[in-house]
C-alpha cells in the first residue's frame, strides 16, 4: 500500500453507490439529533423534502425563501444539467427555513447553507450525512447524496407515489434507471418471491 492511499476510493470508472435512510424512524432519529442546531436541520429537513442535488441544494440564496409560505416556490438552476426546475417546499422545509432565518442575521443575497468559512461545500455535506448517519448506527455507505435518496425512496415506499411520477421528478429515462438508484429493485424483487401460490 502506497503512503497516502485511499482504498475505499472508487477505481477509474466504478461509482460507490449510497444509500436512501429508508425508515421514517430513522429520520425522526437524526432529527432529534440535529433539533439543537438549525443549520444542519434546515439541511437535512430540505434534502430529504426534496430532490436536489446536492450542489443545487447549496447554492439557494436566503432571497428564493424569505417569507416563502407552505408549498411555495422557488426556481433553481441545475447546476449538473443547467436545466431550470421549479421546486415546491412543504410546511416542514418553510418551518426548518425559518428557525435558521431567526437564528443568525442574513443578507437577502447572502447563501442559506453557510458557515464561519462561507457557503458550505458538498464535500462538508458529504461528511455531515455520514457523521448523522454514523451516530444513530445505521449499517451502509451514505453520503450527501443519501438526501436526494431518501426523498425518492419515502415517496415510493410509504406514500406510493407512482414510479412514472419519480422518474419525472429525477428526470430518469426508465422505471429500472429509477428504481436501481433509490436502492428500492431488491426489495420490490425479494417481496415477489415472498408471495406464496
Amino acid at each position: 500500500m502506497q503512503k497516502g492511499q485511499n482504498y475505499n476510493r472508487p477505481g477509474p470508472g466504478s461509482k460507490i453507490k449510497v444509500q436512501p435512510i429508508k425508515t421514517a424512524k430513522d429520520i425522526e432519529t437524526i432529527k432529534k439529533l440535529l433539533k439543537d442546531n438549525p443549520l444542519h436541520m434546515a439541511i437535512f429537513t430540505l434534502g430529504i423534502n426534496t430532490n436536489l442535488r446536492a450542489s443545487d441544494l447549496l447554492s439557494i440564496k436566503v432571497s428564493q425563501v424569505r417569507g416563502l409560505k407552505p408549498m411555495g416556490e422557488i426556481d433553481i438552476t441545475e447546476r449538473k444539467t443547467g436545466k431550470a426546475r421549479k421546486i415546491n417546499l412543504n410546511k416542514k422545509c418553510v418551518d426548518a427555513i425559518n428557525e435558521l432565518l431567526v437564528s443568525r442575521t442574513y443578507q437577502d443575497d447572502d447563501y442559506l447553507f453557510t458557515g464561519q468559512r462561507g457557503r458550505l461545500t458538498v464535500p462538508y455535506l458529504n461528511n455531515l450525512v455520514k457523521k448523522w448517519c454514523a451516530e444513530i448506527n445505521l449499517k451502509g455507505n451514505y453520503g450527501s447524496h443519501t438526501l436526494r435518496k431518501t426523498f425518492g425512496h419515502i415517496q415510493h415506499v410509504n406514500y406510493g407515489v407512482p414510479l412514472p411520477e419519480l422518474m419525472v421528478c429525477y428526470n430518469h429515462a426508465t422505471q429500472k434507471q429509477t428504481l436501481d438508484y433509490l436502492c428500492i429493485q431488491p426489495d420490490e424483487i425479494r417481496k415477489v418471491y415472498a408471495n406464496e401460490i
